[in-house]
């Protein structure tokens, strides 16, 4: 077979093309793949926040902080699942990756101001928060490659480019003059800019728009529609890939950063749960995990796979789950078991619920009255006083009921009507007993501020009740390829594979079993893709 020749492979494009703009930097020739005909992966579909302490945007947005604080709080969090040199490089060298990202991509970044820590209450924590995001980006100037950005699963009912500071306004649009002000701005926004021909995007797709105009900039090629087939191994080295059977050489190293193993549904049932759906998760729908047995067969061992991103979920009728974020931190309902207990802090960070979730017998039932129903956006789109789809009383996802005693009849919640007295005379006293919901800055941040003196507890007392499924969805897996504080991948004696690196979803979350801070995810993805970039480069040893 004809042979192609590269330095650096990267397969996948998500956060991966951080780690294409890293090694062309450094002197290298680079490569990328994708599997399908889009860019972007699950970033795209993603918040596109980013947490990575220290950073120079930190700085100028005003945000005090110190190396020493971060340190104190990782170790605090990660609780000696991985070890310091691993999550290590998150700190040293993640700064450096956003300094690239501001130097090679068109974007802009803002604060997610007061977007707390996961777990701010921790020694290090913050309760100010450490996230950045891209602010909205005109994707047309990618020009014909605007197509090729990866599309939401819904379309927007409006065209208002909703970025993470935002959101939580919007959800409070009948509660708070914000919201209404904020909608208000992101529509103008959105019009104004259809109307100069002009197409904002926010989050993750604003984000992966940015990389991939970065990308072109430096004349990184880029093959779409070319699944990663095999990789090749000489003398206990990979050196290469093979490509739609051609042989394409990686003489520095090849990159995997294409994602999880969301979509798989035997490897998901094998090392997580029998109860899961993949129709569950929120990710890339590519995201099937083909690159692990190849990096198995290279010799690559297998880290924390029984983990994944967790969001809860609802699980609707439709191309993707209603996301329930915001949702869980306001006044006015609770998450129960089959038995109609409340067993966890439902304002708890997504991944945390998540792993709450996934030990009971599955679903559980959100229940909240009329009264929460008026106030708030349910579901990430279901607006206040709208009612819920009629398609999710059909799907037997939601139940309506004149009083609790009939819904817990309905559905078998035979402790529900005492769970929701005792629930109601905590409210009463803003103070949460059995599960401290509201005690943590990262609680009250998506709570209701014109609740006092605790925004995110409220009684459920007006008729008529509502229940609405509840399932431990994803954002994607974090379990993967066991890899080092350089992104390279390990054997199962830790010993590296010379030439294979994993970044992202494709490798095993540097954090262990914990999400520090919003943005988590994208942010690790940035820093150990210019750190594999930079050690294949031989300028990192």
């Amino acid at each position: 077979m004809d042979e192609q020749s590269f330095d650096f492979v990267v397969v996948g494009s998500g956060t991966g093309m951080l780690a294409a703009l890293a090694a062309a930097e450094a002197g290298m020739s680079v490569l990328i793949i994708e599997k399908s005909r889009f860019f972007g992966g699950s970033t795209a579909l993603s918040g596109g926040g980013f947490w990575v302490p220290g950073n120079a945007l930190l700085r100028e947005a005003g945000v005090r902080d110190s190396p020493e604080r971060a340190r104190e709080y990782l170790t605090a969090v990660t609780a000696g699942e991985t070890p310091e040199s691993r999550w290590g490089t998150h700190l040293e060298h993640g700064p450096a990756a956003v300094d690239l990202l501001r130097r090679h991509t068109p974007l802009k970044f803002q604060w997610m101001t007061g977007y707390a820590d996961y777990f701010p209450e921790l020694p290090g924590g913050s309760a100010t928060g450490r996230a950045m995001e891209p602010k909205p980006f005109d994707v047309r100037r990618l020009g014909p490659d605007r197509a090729r950005l990866r599309p939401p699963a819904l379309a927007a009912p409006f065209p208002m480019p909703v970025s993470g500071r935002t959101y939580k306004w919007l959800n409070l649009v009948a509660r708070h003059p914000r919201g209404i002000v904020t909608g208000a701005r992101l529509l103008g926004l959105g019009l104004g800019g259809l109307a100069i021909r002009r197409e904002y995007v926010a989050g993750g797709g604003a984000l992966a728009a940015g990389l991939f105009a970065g990308v072109r900039a430096a004349n990184i090629p880029v093959r779409f529609e070319s699944p990663l087939q095999e990789l090749i191994v000489e003398n206990d080295r990979v050196t290469g890939v093979i490509v739609h059977g051609e042989r394409i050489r990686a003489n520095r190293g090849v990159l995997l950063s294409a994602g999880g193993f969301d979509r798989n549904a035997a490897l998901r049932h094998e090392y997580q749960s029998e109860q899961l759906d993949t129709d569950w998760c929120l990710g890339n729908p590519e995201n099937t995990g083909d690159i692990l047995p190849m990096a198995q067969a290279a010799g690559a061992d297998l880290a924390f796979m029984n983990e994944a991103w967790w969001f809860p979920a609802i699980p609707a009728p439709g191309p993707m789950p209603g996301v329930l974020l915001a949702e869980r931190s306001l006044p006015g309902q609770i998450i129960v078991d089959q038995q109609g207990r409340r067993f966890m802090n439902e304002a708890v960070n997504y991944m945390t619920a998540g792993q709450h979730m996934i030990q009971q017998q599955l679903p559980v039932w959100m229940v909240f009255d009329q009264r929460y129903r008026n106030r708030y956006v349910f579901g990430g789109g279901v607006f206040p006083r709208q009612p819920l789809p009629k398609s999710w009383y059909d799907a037997g996802v939601a139940v309506k009921a004149a009083t609790l005693d009939d819904l817990a009849k309905q559905l078998g919640l035979t402790d529900l009507p005492a769970t929701v007295t005792r629930f109601n005379a905590q409210a009463a006293a803003g103070r949460d007993d059995d599960f401290h919901r509201g005690d943590s800055a990262y609680d009250r941040y998506y709570g209701d501020p014109t609740i006092t003196p605790n925004p995110c507890l409220g009684p459920l007392d007006q008729a008529p009740f509502y229940a609405v499924k509840v399932v431990p969805g994803d954002l994607g897996t974090c379990g993967g390829i066991r890899a080092d504080g350089f992104g390279r991948a390990l054997r199962p004696d830790g010993t590296a594979i010379e030439g294979l690196y994993a970044t992202g979803n494709a490798a095993g979350n540097a954090f262990g079993r914990v999400y520090p801070g919003p943005g988590a995810t994208i942010g690790q993805g940035l820093s150990f893709g210019y750190a594999a970039a930079r050690h294949a480069a031989g300028k990192l040893a």
